[in-house]
């Protein structure tokens, strides 16, 4: 099982929390909420995953992105061209467990549909 750096620091902050008695607790909860959006801003949009519906022939990408919406109208697709491919995708999604909860709906009727992780 892998714990993410986000929940390992956010033990890591309870636990300090717990055994710190030189601050008031409002000043403890404070401190935590400080923290916590401090490390939140320094990693947020480093890492985005998207699902990859199609890399191939423009007019296809266009006719799978155009499929896609009719089946999956609450997720976002879009068009990307990479010389010499154009690449059908969906979403900037958070976290690899979200990409793969969708990418397991997206499956039934997409077969070829991977997971690729995006540094931005």
């Amino acid at each position: 099982m892998i714990i993410s750096l986000e929940k390992i620091f956010f033990i890591a902050v309870l636990f300090s929390v717990t055994f710190s008695y030189s601050q008031s607790e409002n000043e403890k909860i404070n401190t935590l909420i400080e923290q916590k959006r401090n490390f939140n801003q320094q990693n947020k949009n480093s890492t985005v995953f998207k699902i990859q519906l199609y890399n191939g022939f423009e007019a296809e990408a266009y006719k799978i992105k155009h499929n896609f919406e009719i089946a999956f109208p609450d997720y976002k697709t879009k068009i990307i061209y990479k010389s010499p491919e154009w690449k059908t995708q969906v979403g900037n999604l958070n976290t690899r467990l979200e990409a793969d909860r969708i990418l397991n709906i997206i499956k039934e009727k997409f077969i070829g549909a991977i997971v690729l992780e995006d540094k931005i």
